[in-house]
């Protein structure tokens, strides 16, 4: 793409962008970058465009239609897809219930598993570099120190998870 004709073009669709993004509910950004690549898939088959300005201008435009539309037909998940349990009462009552088992075996664990168990199930999500700042230990201690207090965690929790009922 020529640098004179991207220089010249560059203030008209950043100005037609702006224009036409609310009506979409899309970021101007978004339309600016759709036309560009508009524009370079036609300099690769059709050469620069006769007229740059009106192509632009129709280009945005048509951008704009195609974001309304695809807006229009997108359907927002009623819950997550992932989950495909119901949540009636008692599902809910059976999950808390294995929130306190795991948070009372979580309070058993030796050490600093504890606190390290407790920042690993934050519903902050902090990050290594936080978690290890919190327990004052490196960050590269972490995910063996994770490792082992896991280990622990399963041996705890294991005769809880074996007396559910059996498989299969």
């Amino acid at each position: 793409m020529s640098h004179d004709l991207v220089t010249t073009l560059r203030p008209l669709l950043t100005a037609e962008a702006s224009a036409e993004a609310h009506a979409t509910g899309t970021e101007p950004g978004d339309l600016e970058q759709a036309v560009w690549l508009r524009l370079l898939e036609r300099l690769d088959t059709d050469g620069p465009p006769a007229d740059p300005q009106s192509w632009l201008r129709s280009a945005v435009r048509s951008e704009a239609r195609r974001t309304r539309r695809t807006t229009m037909l997108e359907q927002p998940y009623e819950t997550e897809p992932a989950d495909d349990t119901d949540r009636t009462p008692e599902h809910l009552a059976l999950a808390a219930a294995r929130g306190r088992a795991l948070r009372d075996a979580v309070r058993r664990l030796p050490g600093r598993c504890p606190s390290l168990m407790e920042a690993l199930l934050s519903p902050r999500d902090l990050t290594y570099r936080e978690i290890a700042g919190k327990l004052g230990i490196s960050q590269g201690s972490l995910g063996p120190e994770r490792s082992r207090c896991l280990g622990c965690l399963r041996r705890l929790l294991t005769p809880e998870v074996a007396a559910r009922g059996g498989r299969g």
